[in-house]
């Protein structure tokens, strides 16, 4: 499955990375590579405790980038 996460470094060059479908679904890392790491780890249990509880999975995302010359 595939989700779409948001990544920024903070003021103290941490990086936090978010899930926006997945509401409070938060990590963060000291690279990027933790940081992804860890989000993954984050929405694999969000997604367990969805499906623990009985509650609606979001559907994963098919993306495309385009470029366009402007």
């Amino acid at each position: 499955m595939k989700y779409r996460i948001t990544m920024e470094q903070d003021e103290k060059g941490i990086y936090v990375v978010e899930c926006p479908i997945l509401p409070g679904c938060i990590s963060e890392g000291l690279t990027r590579k933790e940081a992804l790491d860890n989000i993954k780890d984050a929405i694999k249990g969000y997604i367990d405790s969805l499906k623990k509880h009985n509650e609606p999975i979001p559907l994963s995302i098919d993306e495309e980038m385009v470029e366009v010359n402007a």
